[in-house]
């Protein structure tokens, strides 16, 4: 799902951007438009670097007391992704980047973020519990994840030996049928 959000994202985005400033230009001529972008770049920048300063500043006195950091990694993550945002010229990555950096917005983006993160690590719990490893048709569960005989015969896990372990050493791979051939000996 987010790979294809982030496709429309970088085909939306731009063409979206590109219709507000011909939008702006037609309403304000185009040379307030391009003040008025560089003026937004110019504020998000000075704001970026006052915000991200103070949430350093906060993390530091954090551990410094030996506390384990609450909200300060958050509002740093919030305040890069808000600077990124402002850096890319167009009125509508200003708003976002503005409501990323500033500090009467971001409490509620820092919220959303938080049980975004506790959703998708509830999710990854899950399907690790559920998580086990079968053998392909016609493998045994000696043979490990990539279909190579797995000297401990558990299925990659570890555990006790089973079978004959022959030292050697590697002297031609033939080129992914899984077998290989060694020499050493007994």
């Amino acid at each position: 799902m987010l790979p294809l959000v982030l496709v429309l994202a970088f085909l939306l985005l731009p063409i979206l951007e590109i219709y507000l400033i011909v939008q702006a230009v037609q309403a304000i001529g185009p040379w307030w438009a391009v003040a008025l972008l560089a003026a937004g770049s110019l504020l998000g920048g000075w704001i970026v670097r006052r915000e991200g300063r103070r949430a350093w500043r906060d993390l530091q006195e954090t551990l410094g007391r030996g506390r384990a950091p609450g909200r300060e990694p958050a509002d740093t993550a919030l305040i890069l992704i808000g600077g990124m945002l402002l850096l890319v010229p167009g009125f509508l990555t200003d708003v976002l980047g503005l409501a990323f950096v500033l500090p009467v917005t971001r409490p509620l983006l820092r919220r959303l973020l938080a049980a975004r993160v506790a959703r998708r690590v509830r999710a990854a719990g899950v399907r690790a519990a559920g998580v086990r490893t079968v053998p392909p048709p016609g493998m045994d569960e000696a043979f490990g994840p990539f279909g190579i005989r797995d000297p401990f015969g558990s299925g990659g896990t570890g555990g006790t030996p089973t079978g004959t372990v022959v030292p050697g050493e590697v002297i031609k791979d033939d080129g992914g049928s899984g077998e290989i051939n060694v020499r050493g000996g007994r």
